[in-house]
């Protein structure tokens, strides 16, 4: 099998992977709070905040070779993480009307996500060698 079959395998099952546990994060807190979509963004902090750690490790050194690094960013975080599903959401906020819910969701997603990436990174960087 060649190298780029290995690496979509890796990809492919990260994808399943980070989707399982995306929908199982969206129904964990959907329970807990039916009225808001709190898994789709717990998933996208979380995801930001791999993606962050993940991309500062390979950054400091080769702890991840290039195929376990596109399985867990492309394949994983990718599946996890759920940009589609939030704009739905922000849409059909929009569309009944709740503008002020929407634009505290959109707006705080991107700086929760921005926060998450960042404290990622300087997590990686701790752990893969010094900041």
């Amino acid at each position: 099998m060649s190298n780029a079959w290995i690496v979509s395998i890796g990809i492919g099952l990260g994808g399943f992977l980070g989707s399982l546990c995306r929908y199982g994060l969206a129904v964990a807190f959907a329970r807990v709070v039916p009225t808001l979509p709190i898994g789709t963004l717990a998933a996208n902090m979380l995801g930001c905040l791999a993606i962050g750690f993940i991309m500062a490790l390979v950054e400091r050194n080769a702890l991840l070779s290039p195929a376990l690094r596109l399985a867990l960013v492309t394949g994983f975080c990718g599946g996890f993480t759920t940009m589609s599903s939030f704009i739905y959401e922000v849409a059909q906020m929009v569309r009944v009307n709740e503008y002020l819910e929407a634009t505290m969701y959109l707006l705080g997603t991107i700086f929760l996500a921005i926060l998450a990436f960042w404290v990622g990174s300087i997590l990686g960087k701790l752990i893969g060698g010094g900041v």
